[in-house]
C-alpha cells in the first residue's frame, strides 16, 4: 500500500498488528533494487502483517518523525511501535525474518 500522508500512516498502524515499513524514494537506485523484493513479500502478506510504502519526498514529516537519514530503510512496526530497523539494499530473507520475529 503506497502512503499519500501521515493520517493514512497512522491509520494503517492501528488497523495492523505487524507493519513492514519501506521508505524510499523514487530517484533512489537502490530502492528501486529493493522495490521487486519488496513487492514480493508484500503478495506473500495475506492477514499476517500489512505492508505499506513511504516515499520520502512525499512524506517528508514522517520521515522527520521515524528519523529516516539514508534510504531506502526498512522499519517493522508491531502494535504501531517500531521493533526492528534496517538501513540500505537487505535481502528477501534478512526482511522476511524481521517481519518473522515480531508476528
Amino acid at each position: 500500500m503506497i502512503i499519500h500522508n501521515s493520517e493514512e500512516f497512522d491509520k494503517a498502524l492501528l488497523a495492523n498488528k505487524v507493519v513492514l515499513a519501506d521508505f524510499f524514494a523514487t530517484w533512489c537506485g537502490p530502492c528501486r533494487m529493493l522495490a521487486p523484493v519488496i513487492e514480493e513479500i508484500e503478495g506473500s502478506a495475506g492477514d499476517k502483517f500489512a505492508v505499506l510504502k513511504v516515499d520520502v519526498d512525499e512524506n517528508e514529516k514522517l520521515a522527520m518523525r521515524y528519523g529516516i537519514m539514508s534510504i531506502p530503510t526498512i522499519i517493522v512496526f508491531k502494535n504501531g511501535v517500531a521493533a526492528d530497523k534496517k538501513i540500505g539494499l537487505a535481502s528477501k530473507a534478512d526482511i522476511v525474518g524481521m517481519i518473522e520475529k515480531q508476528l
